[in-house]
């Protein structure tokens, strides 16, 4: 099976170019070649077995980690992310699986955590509070209340909580590590419903990192695949299927496991 370079279809009016990224750890090699793409509004979904180099390539994108060769290109300018607040400032942010939600703290606080609004010397509660519900409503985020502690929320409603969170900071790229990883179905739906108002509003473009094919491939415009450290694959969703990714998932399992077998020698 062939398939075409994750490069080839990228436009000028993409809002994100990654072009021939490297990144090494000592002698391990986490990204070898990567260049991949993303239009503005489009939801991209990034697959790969553990080990592929996926959190590596997405800490590089939010700025946590300077690649060691290659360029990122954003909204046309070719950028040199500094830090997560620099990539933030830009407009990138990604959501983690740990969410970086204070348990203890209400939704609509934790909606402006670091960056609270103030009125000298009390903050200005009652602002950020009807703020963060006319947010969250305007998102479809359905949620008991805004002054309901975090702790008190689903996994799927915290991770709801997360995503609008960034929305709301005027991200334009948002970075989604493994959103539907440990929840139920009905969770599971809810944020998938929650990736599709932002495809439908244009506003956002995502990039979800996952290893449920099934899952993102319902809201995703396009799929990359990453093995070894490269994009080996790179398609619309409509013209690809859970059997065709899993079978090359598959493939590189038993080249691996023949490579393993071939240097343990004979016995």
């Amino acid at each position: 099976m062939t398939t075409e370079p994750a490069a080839a279809g990228a436009a000028d009016g993409d809002v994100l170019r990654v072009e021939h990224v490297s990144k090494k750890f000592g002698a391990v090699t986490a990204l070898t070649d990567v260049s991949l793409h993303l239009a503005k509004g489009e939801v991209l979904a990034l697959l790969g077995d553990n080990g592929a180099g996926k959190s590596t390539l997405l800490k590089i994108l939010c700025g946590f980690q300077p690649p060691d060769s290659g360029r990122i290109v954003l909204n046309g300018q070719e950028v040199t992310l500094k830090s997560v607040d620099h990539a933030r400032e830009l407009g990138i942010d990604a959501v983690y699986q740990d969410l970086a939600l204070i348990n203890q703290l209400t939704v609509y606080h934790n909606m402006f955590l670091n960056r609270e609004k103030v009125r000298w010397p009390l903050l200005s509660n009652r602002a950020m509070r009807r703020e963060a519900k006319e947010h969250l409503d305007a998102m479809g985020v359905k949620i008991p209340s805004v002054d309901v502690e975090v702790a008190r929320l689903s996994g799927g409603q915290r991770q709801a909580i997360a995503v609008a969170r960034s929305v709301y900071s005027d991200a334009k790229v948002l970075l989604l590590d493994e959103p539907l990883a440990a929840m139920g179905v009905k969770e599971a739906a809810m944020i998938l419903d929650l990736v599709r108002d932002l495809k439908d509003r244009g506003e956002v473009a995502v990039i979800i990192i996952a290893h449920n094919y099934g899952q993102v491939l319902e809201v995703a415009d396009r799929v990359n695949l990453l093995q070894q450290g490269q994009i080996t694959f790179d398609k619309k969703s409509s013209e690809t299927s859970v059997v065709e990714l899993t079978e090359m998932v598959v493939a590189e399992y038993r080249r691996a496991l023949e490579e393993r077998r071939s240097a343990s020698g004979p016995g």
